[in-house]
């Protein structure tokens, strides 16, 4: 009788164990996940605030008195007396969004064009 209940004592206590440690493993893994997310957001918040500043540095090949910040879809337009370049500015490991592929194509199939558009203020006839 003292054999089944100190062995009973022991499954309990290990049952207890293994409720405990798999309630810390999912604490665990929040805490991982939200720092996570947390690291993906300041990489974020740093990339769009270093795009900013790319034009300057020494690095850029075009005059930076002529870029145009537009932040998206892409990062601006560089305006030169023989061609406009769009401008997408990455780093690291960061890659183009779907979007800015779809726009590459488009830019290298010529899909690209130049519209003008007036408005008159009718009111005045």
């Amino acid at each position: 009788m003292n054999l089944t209940l100190v062995l009973a004592a022991t499954c309990g206590l290990l049952f207890l164990i293994v409720v405990g440690l798999a309630r810390r493993v999912r604490q665990l893994s929040e805490q991982l996940d939200a720092a996570d997310f947390q690291q993906r957001s300041l990489s974020t918040t740093y990339g769009r605030i270093t795009e900013q500043w790319f034009p300057l540095m020494n690095q850029y090949p075009y005059d930076p008195q002529s870029f145009r910040f537009l932040g998206t879809p892409i990062d601006g337009v560089q305006f030169e007396d023989d061609k406009i370049v769009f401008v997408e500015f990455k780093t690291n490991r960061s890659q183009l969004s779907k979007s800015q592929r779809h726009f590459r194509e488009l830019v290298e199939s010529g899909e690209v064009y130049f519209e003008e558009f007036r408005f008159t203020d009718d009111s005045k006839t």
